[in-house]
């Protein structure tokens, strides 16, 4: 009857006598709930709510930002320009001799328009104004009139009136800048700025996942481990009331009573201990599970138990695996994108060595070119250092970069195959550590039924089963930590593939929210925006 009475009292879970210390958190949240969580619900509240994950979202934002910026480079410009001069006609126009001060000027309104290839047009009006004048011959008078305009007076493309003319004109780069500039070589870059942000969100995204696995697990084996200690500190508690009983009646020494007694307190010590390591645990585990902007504290009875073994992946699987990791790991398509920015600078730094030569053309600028009656000019600009030694060094840093990139590539890549193979090991070992674990478990058990049916007996000492049931408690914390390295393989070899760097279905984030506006959402572009 004691021995039923001892088995029954191990294998139901009993309130360990230390105070359980609970956050607000976890009282508001969830408070009446019974189901376990379960490792689905970990990654999905991540990808849902973090709060980091929501950060680094935002450099999608940035990027669409670094585009616009770029833009801003060819944005169509509307500009007015407005001169005004005085001049003499002495020696022009005054055969006379006798000096005539005139006042001329124009204003121009027009649109300029550039293109990334390095080339700028604009096309507008002009409007000339000043003194209405003309020149009479008699005498060098001067005779003015109001359907005249300045002194000689352009007339190329003239508009509605005489005074007004379409202008157009432009500049264009022939070596130096065609087709490859500062301005274009930014926009290309601000181009990949957008994949680049989708990989940083892979990459916090796989961190996560993979930090809020392993804290999942090592929760759940702190609150398997508290949970066998608790039980062990019940059965020790009522030993000690029957020891004590039958030391009374003079059954047994009072020595063993002192025995029982003092392992009641080792073991008590022991399930406050294991308790403080579930909230230790539970508190680290909240941090990855958000709801409302705060984060829930899960409870010891939502932990679960550990999963059973599943098969190996086979050797085709591996092979499939770390071709998956070369193609997905965030790591590796970030220096893919890094290696495309270099490229860029590489081309810029090489079209530097050319000559600069620069054609332009347009509407004479300043009064005198206008009033003097030269309507347009086409001039070239032609220069280049005579060393060029600030594009050659471009140019010897941008291929330096070029061979660093390619070394660090064939490095990336080896090593995520490599992590695979690794993951691969710490599976295989951990599914034979939980097989000895579960047998010498099974031994300990053995050995503890049978020492406590020998104390019923009265054949050994309370020592002896202290020392036996101190074995089962040890060999069940052994089993829990394999079981969770196992668990902690698993989700490395998915790491290991890069498979945490992508999302949940959303048939799996419908479950516990919205899946439009999850975390792992955060700054992509919405409707009317940009």
């Amino acid at each position: 009857m004691i021995l039923l009475l001892l088995f029954s009292l191990i294998i139901m879970p009993v309130t360990v006598g230390a105070e359980s210390v609970h956050d607000s958190s976890a009282v508001k949240a969830e408070s009446a709930r019974t189901a376990p969580l379960t490792i689905e619900e970990v990654l999905a509240r991540i990808e849902l709510t973090h709060p980091l994950l929501r950060a680094t979202g935002l450099e999608r934002a940035q990027a669409r930002a670094k585009i616009l910026k770029a833009l801003g480079a060819w944005e169509p410009k509307f500009r007015n320009e407005l001169e005004v001069d005085r001049f003499q006609t002495f020696n022009l126009t005054n055969v006379s001799g006798v000096p005539n001060t005139l006042t001329g000027g124009y204003s121009d309104t027009m649109l300029k328009i550039g293109h990334p290839w390095g080339f700028e047009v604009f096309g507008g009006i002009r409007n000339g104004f000043g003194d209405h004048t003309t020149i009479a011959g008699n005498a060098g008078r001067f005779i003015t009139g109001a359907d005249t305009g300045p002194v000689a007076f352009p007339t190329d493309m003239t508009l509605f009136y005489t005074q007004q003319m379409a202008i157009v004109g432009g500049a264009f780069n022939l070596l130096r800048g065609f087709m490859v500039n500062q301005e274009f070589a930014e926009f290309q870059q601000a181009e990949l700025a957008g994949p680049q942000a989708e990989v940083k969100v892979a990459q916090k995204r796989q961190d996560l996942y993979l930090a809020g696995a392993v804290q999942y697990w090592d929760w759940q084996v702190a609150a398997r481990q508290a949970d066998v200690v608790k039980r062990t500190l019940a059965v020790a508690e009522e030993r000690y009331r029957m020891v004590e009983g039958r030391s009374k009646a003079g059954a047994v020494a009072p020595i063993d009573v002192v025995e029982a007694r003092e392992e009641v307190q080792r073991r008590r010590e022991a399930a406050i201990a294991a308790q403080r390591k579930v909230e230790y645990e539970q508190y680290k585990l909240a941090l990855f599970l958000w709801e409302n902007g705060q984060p829930v504290t899960p409870r010891p009875e939502w932990a679960p138990e550990f999963q059973g073994e599943t098969p190996l992946p086979s050797e085709e699987d591996v092979a499939a695996f770390k071709v998956e990791a070369t193609e997905d790991r965030p790591e590796v398509r970030d220096l893919y994108i890094e290696a495309k920015l270099n490229n860029i600078e590489l081309k810029l730094a090489k079209n530097s060595l050319l000559p600069k030569l620069q054609v332009e053309g347009g509407p004479a600028v300043g009064g005198i070119y206008w009033i003097g009656g030269f309507g347009y000019r086409v001039g070239t600009l032609f220069s280049m250092p005579l060393f060029n030694r600030a594009a050659r060094g471009k140019v010897l840093h941008a291929e330096a970069q070029q061979q660093r990139l390619a070394y660090k590539q064939a490095y990336t890549e080896r090593q995520v195959t490599v992590d695979v193979d690794n993951w691969l090991s710490a599976q295989v070992r951990a599914r034979d550590r939980v097989k000895a674990a579960t047998e010498a478990l099974r031994l300990a058990k053995t050995l503890e039924e049978g020492e406590r049916a020998r104390f019923n007996m009265g054949a050994t000492s309370v020592l002896f089963v202290n020392m036996r049931e101190r074995a089962v408690v040890e060999a069940a914390y052994e089993l829990y930590r394999a079981q969770a390295d196992y668990a902690v393989a698993r989700g490395g070899m998915l790491w290991a593939r890069g498979a945490l760097s992508k999302p949940l279905a959303d048939s799996v984030l419908a479950k516990y929210g919205d899946q439009l506006h999850s975390a792992g959402a955060s700054g992509r572009v919405l409707p009317g925006r940009d």
